[in-house]
C-alpha cells in the first residue's frame, strides 16, 4: 500500500512499518541507499543528474530512519531485516525487475547484503566508503582500533545516547559534515538517534564474524582519500570477495559524506558503471 504526502515523497506501508520513499522518473529502476545518521536526502544533489541520465531513481528512509516507522527492539535492526525491506518496498512500487543500486556507508553494507542475499535482483552495484561485509570484517587494527572505534562505544546503550546528544559528542563525531546541524537535529527527535544505534548494536558481530559470501554482481567500489571512519584497504580488497566485474575508484581531497562533497563525480562515476553494464546485460 501507497500513499503520497504533501511534500511529494510516497509513503509505503509493507511488513507491519511505513517507510518514506521518493520515487522519480520513468527509466531502468536504481536504488538509493543512505546510511547513518542520514536519511534520502543525502541524495538530494546526486538524484537530479541520474535523473538527467534517464534512470527511474528511487530512495527510501531506511526502518528507523528519517522519516519511515522505529521499530522497537535491537534485534528489529538486524542486516536481514535491513535488507529485507527492499524488496517489498519495491514490490509495492510494482518493481518486479532487477534494480541498479548505489549505496553509502551502511546503505553501501546494506547494498552488498542485497547482492549477496537476492543476487537474482540487482543489475549492478555501486558501493560508497564501505566495502564487501567480509574485506570489512576481516580489516586489520586501523579499521576496529583506529578508524572504527566509535562502533565499540556505540553498543553502551544510553551512555552513547546520553554523550551524543547532551555532551556534544555527535556534532564531534560528525566533523565537518555539510549538514551537520540538520542531523542534529533529526537525531534529537524521540527514538531517532536509539534506532540509528540499534543498527551497529544489531550487527557488530554478525558483520565482523559471519561468513559472507563472494559477490556475483557487477561492483564498483568508491573510497575517498580523506575519510575519517574507514581504511582504503576495506574497500581495496573487496576485489578478493569478487566473482564478478569489480572496479575501484579514490577520490581525492574529499571526506566521507561522499554524495554531498562530490555528488557531479559520484553520479557520473555511477551511472558509467551501470550504462557499462546495462550494456553487457541487454538491460
Amino acid at each position: 500500500m501507497q500513499t503520497a504526502n504533501a511534500d511529494g515523497l510516497l509513503r509505503v506501508r509493507t511488513r507491519g512499518l511505513t517507510f518514506r520513499v521518493s520515487d522519480q522518473g520513468v527509466g531502468a529502476p536504481l536504488l538509493l541507499l543512505h546510511g547513518f545518521p542520514d536519511d534520502l536526502h543525502i541524495w538530494s544533489k546526486v538524484t537530479p543528474l541520474l535523473l538527467a541520465a534517464g534512470y527511474r531513481v528511487i530512495a527510501l528512509d531506511q526502518r528507523g530512519c528519517g522519516e519511515s516507522d522505529i521499530p522497537q527492539g535491537v534485534d528489529q535492526y538486524r542486516i536481514r531485516q535491513l535488507v529485507d525491506d527492499i524488496p517489498a518496498v519495491l514490490e509495492q512500487l510494482g518493481i518486479r525487475e532487477p534494480v541498479y543500486v548505489m549505496g553509502h556507508d551502511w546503505g553501501s553494507a546494506i547494498g552488498w547484503a542485497f547482492a549477496l542475499y537476492y543476487p537474482q535482483s540487482v543489475r549492478a552495484l555501486v558501493a560508497v566508503s564501505v566495502g564487501h561485509l567480509r574485506s570489512y570484517g576481516r580489516a586489520g587494527l586501523q579499521q576496529k582500533l583506529g578508524k572504527g572505534l566509535y562502533t565499540l562505544w556505540f553498543q553502551l546503550r544510553g551512555v552513547a545516547e546520553w554523550y551524543l546528544l547532551k555532551r556534544g559528542g555527535l556534532a564531534r563525531w560528525l566533523g565537518n559534515e555539510p549538514d551537520s546541524a540538520e542531523n542534529i537535529r533529526r537525531m534529537s527527535r524521540p527514538g531517532r538517534l536509539t534506532a540509528g544505534l540499534n543498527w551497529y548494536r544489531a550487527n557488530l558481530l554478525p558483520v565482523v564474524l559471519s561468513d559472507w559470501p563472494r559477490c556475483s554482481r557487477p561492483t564498483l567500489g568508491i573510497w575517498s582519500s580523506q575519510d575519517r571512519f574507514l581504511t582504503e584497504a576495506q574497500m581495496r580488497d573487496s576485489e578478493k570477495q569478487m566473482d564478478a566485474p569489480w572496479r575501484y575508484q579514490r577520490i581525492e581531497n574529499c571526506g566521507h559524506w561522499i554524495p554531498k562533497e562530490q555528488p557531479d563525480l559520484l553520479a557520473s562515476l555511477a551511472n558509467d558503471w551501470f550504462a557499462m553494464h546495462s550494456r553487457q546485460t541487454g538491460a
